[in-house]
């Protein structure tokens, strides 16, 4: 299991990049779900301000927004193709990711160096790209709440897994009880620590004295 991070200078006009360069910020988002050609994702800002709602509210890119607290707001969005072009050529999204008014950053983690070159094959589609540090990974193993194992289950059991979806994130936030965002949020935190723990495993018993992947 390696690690890279692709720069990407988008060419299309996306609402992230205009607000970055509106209020003359750089911020970080945490991608929460891909469907239908949208995404939904938290940003996270320092200071908060009515302006905010304003301006994601009024364009026509963004489906819905929602302020779940002082520093965070929840998203949805059209896709640019960067996220599907991470999901479809195998790859996990590591970090966050860092949105400024001219270039994204994103961290993914991935098998093969045939599943990068196709990521960025497809990142090129959208923009310029630039290839930063690859490197080895190395999870840790975590367990899952009681709350979180209740949201995964449930979001299992409902078709919230397959291809195309039975139920969305909104349906079994309903059968939970809970709202959307708060669905959202367990289960890309049990996401988070099955995977990571997974990947570590696979890291003991498949990865030792690989080389490093290079792209051409």
């Amino acid at each position: 299991m390696f690690q890279a991070t692709i720069h990407l200078h988008q060419h299309k006009d996306c609402v992230l990049s205009e607000f970055a360069e509106t209020f003359d910020v750089s911020f970080d988002t945490i991608i929460e779900e891909l469907h239908d050609h949208r995404v939904t994702f938290v940003i996270e800002l320092e200071h908060c301000a009515a302006e905010v709602a304003d301006f994601f509210t009024a364009s026509e890119q963004v489906s819905q927004f929602e302020q779940l607290d002082e520093e965070r707001y929840l998203v949805t969005k059209d896709s640019c193709g960067a996220y599907a072009a991470v999901d479809l050529n195998h790859g996990i999204l590591r970090r966050r990711s860092v949105i400024t008014a001219d270039r994204r950053e994103y961290t993914v983690l991935f098998f093969r160096r045939e599943d990068l070159r196709a990521m960025i094959d497809e990142f090129k589609q959208i923009g310029d790209v630039a290839l930063g540090k690859v490197s080895k990974f190395h999870g840790s193993t975590r367990t899952l709440t009681d709350r979180q194992f209740e949201v995964l289950e449930c979001a299992l059991d409902e078709g919230y897994f397959e291809w195309p979806r039975d139920a969305d994130s909104e349906t079994v936030a309903g059968k939970l009880d809970i709202s959307r965002a708060t669905f959202l949020e367990h289960l890309r935190k049990a996401q988070s620590k099955l995977l990571t723990e997974a990947l570590e495993r696979h890291g003991r018993t498949g990865q030792a004295g690989h080389a490093e992947p290079r792209v051409r």
